[in-house]
């Protein structure tokens, strides 16, 4: 998936007229801010503070509190999860495979025999045997049929469904300049693009999905990654300046999460997790800068019937929030309907609307 995590506000911008409108005499008005969870780093109040020539440092140390930027002694590798292939993986551009020597021009196999992966040649010949693990090495980067062109090593491994895992192992560096690129814009200030190189490298020194041969993967589960195809040389020299930094607390780099606006204020840490003094409510003041720093949905009553059928008993008549955090997003709401009363957490409210963010409000009116 290649989906710029700041142009999708940009494209839902242009979609807000087109919220639901109300036919019957009863219409819910939702007005809101913001878009995505609301914890950490938000890209449009970065994108302010290096447009008013803020230091990296200094975005980084506004979001996340308490943190210093350290420089790593070693560049560790990572993991990366390209495809769960149910038949062949094919590569090219590589040099070496399983031990044998191979022409970078021409094609090959990784094939599932058993428990074990086999390299063929393009006509499907058998060439050796890998063992439990089929690892390929390129001239700088790979080809990968039908994924894309990547640094580092390509490993493949056969996983508990019968399927293969192409899985890419590199530096945590090259991994970086796979996902600044499609996670932000490229022409954006050098010093925004240095502060989210440093906070990407920290996530991804800081997450394991505990998958099959893995540790992160591609989308946004993680980071979306595209890979040596997307990189730009604007956002690769943002990688190269920040080498080996990370966002780090008492000296551990830490989850220096990010996400598209803020609203203007920043949350404290996510919904039911543990407190960490990082990751505290900051004001945002640029903000605005964002397609959805404000935004508003209508919603006529039989959709608000519909959309929070599985949580609300009988008809809605009210939405109560009782609890909200710093920010203020919805943390708890109570759904008052003819039936009864029920509990819900923000973000699942927020799911069933179909809303940006947890920061809402709303209002009932009759016509």
């Amino acid at each position: 998936m290649r989906s710029r995590l700041l142009s999708i506000p940009l494209a839902i911008a242009c979609l807000l007229t087109l919220a639901p409108t109300a036919s019957a005499a009863v219409s819910w008005i939702v007005h809101g801010r913001g878009f995505g969870h609301g914890v950490g780093m938000s890209a449009y109040g970065a994108y302010g503070y290096g447009k008013h020539d803020w230091g990296y440092e200094r975005i980084l140390g506004h979001h996340f509190r308490s943190t210093k930027v350290k420089r790593m002694r070693r560049t560790p590798q990572v993991s990366v999860q390209l495809e769960t292939d149910a038949g062949d993986v094919r590569f090219t551009n590589a040099k070496r495979a399983c031990g044998r020597a191979l022409r970078p021009s021409r094609s090959y196999l990784a094939h599932r025999n058993g428990s074990s992966v086999r390299l063929m040649s393009k006509g499907g010949k058998a060439l050796t045997s890998c063992g439990e693990r089929l690892r390929a090495q390129g001239r700088g980067t790979i080809k990968i049929g039908g994924v894309g062109r990547y640094r580092g090593e390509l490993s493949v491994i056969p996983t508990g469904s019968g399927s293969l895992n192409a899985i890419n192992v590199l530096g945590v560096d090259s991994y970086v300049q796979g996902v600044i690129p499609v996670e932000l814009f490229p022409s954006w200030p050098m010093e925004t693009l240095r502060a989210f190189a440093v906070a990407m490298r920290s996530i991804a020194l800081t997450t394991d999905v505990g998958g099959e041969g893995f540790d992160l993967y591609p989308d946004t589960r993680t980071q979306v990654y595209g890979g040596a195809g997307v990189e730009t040389k604007r956002t690769n020299r943002a990688v190269r300046a920040t080498r080996g930094e990370v966002v780090a607390y008492r000296g551990r780099p830490v989850q220096a999460t990010y996400f598209s606006a803020s609203g203007g204020r920043t949350e404290s840490g996510f919904l039911g997790a543990p407190d960490v003094p990082w990751l505290q409510s900051v004001k945002d003041p640029y903000d605005h800068l964002s397609p959805l720093h404000r935004w508003r949905f209508r919603f006529s009553q039989a959709e608000m019937n519909a959309k929070l059928g599985p949580y609300v008993k009988g008809r809605l008549k009210r939405i109560v929030v009782t609890k909200r955090g710093d920010s203020p997003r919805i943390d708890r709401a109570k759904l008052i309907g003819s039936g009864g009363a029920a509990s819900v957490r923000g973000d699942t409210l927020q799911a069933a609307l179909g809303l940006y963010d947890r920061w809402a409000y709303f209002k009932k009116v009759r016509r």
